[in-house]
C-alpha cells in the first residue's frame, strides 16, 4: 500500500471551514462586482466571497486574474 502524506496547507484547505457557503457558479457571478468594490476600496468586505476563495484554488486563480486584467485596463 502506497501512502502519501498530506501537506499542512492541503490539510487546512480540506478541513476549512466554508460556511458561509457560496458555490463557485455564484462565485463567478459575482466575481466582476467583488474585484471592482476591492479595487475601490480594498477594505471592502464580502464574507461568503472572502470564504469561497479561500477554498477553491481555481476561484481564487480567476479572481486573481480579473484583478490583475481590470489594474492594467486605463
Amino acid at each position: 500500500m502506497n501512502h502519501r502524506r498530506v501537506s499542512p496547507d492541503a490539510l487546512r484547505a480540506m478541513t476549512l471551514d466554508t460556511q458561509p457557503w457560496l458555490s463557485c457558479d455564484e462565485c463567478f457571478d459575482r466575481m466582476d462586482a467583488y474585484v471592482e468594490r476591492l479595487l475601490a476600496d480594498p477594505d471592502h468586505t464580502d464574507v461568503p466571497m472572502a470564504t469561497h476563495l479561500n477554498a477553491c484554488t481555481a476561484c481564487a486563480e480567476e479572481a486573481d486574474s480579473l484583478m490583475a486584467l481590470v489594474r492594467l485596463d486605463p
